[in-house]
């Protein structure tokens, strides 16, 4: 890889509508984040399941990025109860991002997970989510307060605890973080091969790494690409990250 040839970070997309168009997107501040932080190339990849031939998409990225989402992995995924009425799906999202997490995996592709895709991580490993964490006894308040403004919304909202000698302590260098809080669903049964990284207050799973990945595989809970480059924390998993991109540039492509 030449020396200015930055590594290639895919970016798994949402479906949504504009009118009566279906569009596929991701926000920017993932893409920036990717782009800045991890100092990647950021390319989108549109939800569009097995149309992708997700193996030879592969062949392209240096490292992928699971984006948050406001819709919800569909509970058939992990043998979960039916949703709440009302509950927010993506079934393209699912048909892409599944395979594609595991895939890259077994592939040795740098992988980060952040939010739904920290849940995505979990499913497709064979664990189950709480799709309404703030329903379940002994968990303390997830979610965001959307009545506030976006800044306050993503601010600092409970500490975690870093499990000593795992991937995000030695990326970290400390054993406690602030971090924001905006998700519904939570980790219910963490998924065999996963290994905790860091703990809520309340014992949820806020952070795991692929103990079979020969690299960078790390999911969380939060948001550290929101004003990732304001702070010390969130920079350090993006570099992390963008270094196992790089290395996995700097290997020859399969050939065909």
């Amino acid at each position: 890889m030449s020396a200015n040839r930055k590594p290639l970070i895919g970016i798994s997309c949402c479906t949504t509508h504009f009118g009566p168009h279906p569009f596929h997107m991701a926000g920017e501040k993932y893409i920036r984040a990717a782009l800045d932080a991890a100092g990647g190339l950021p390319l989108l990849i549109p939800a569009l399941g097995d149309e992708l031939l997700i193996d030879q998409l592969l062949d392209t990225f240096d490292g992928l990025l699971f984006t948050g989402s406001p819709s919800n992995v569909e509970p058939h995924r992990y043998a979960g109860p039916d949703s709440a009425p009302g509950t927010q799906h993506d079934p393209q999202r699912d048909a892409t991002t599944l395979p594609l997490i595991r895939l890259a995996v077994e592939r040795d592709i740098p992988v980060l997970g952040l939010c739904r895709g920290f849940q995505e991580m979990n499913v497709v490993f064979g664990g189950s989510l709480h799709q309404r964490l703030h329903e379940v006894p002994g968990f303390i308040e997830h979610r965001e307060d959307t009545e506030q403004p976006v800044d306050v919304q993503y601010g600092p909202a409970h500490e975690v605890r870093i499990e000593p000698g795992g991937l995000l302590d030695r990326i970290a260098g400390c054993s406690s973080a602030q971090v924001n809080s905006l998700h519904t669903q939570g980790v219910d049964r963490l998924a065999p091969g996963l290994q905790p990284e860091a703990t809520a207050p309340d014992g949820l799973i806020e952070a795991f790494s692929v103990t079979a990945a020969t690299t960078f595989a790390l999911g969380v809970q939060w948001h550290p690409e929101w004003k990732v480059m304001e702070n010390p924390f969130y920079i350090r998993i993006f570099k992390a990250f963008g270094d196992a991109c790089r290395a996995r540039a700097a290997r020859p492509k399969r050939t065909v």
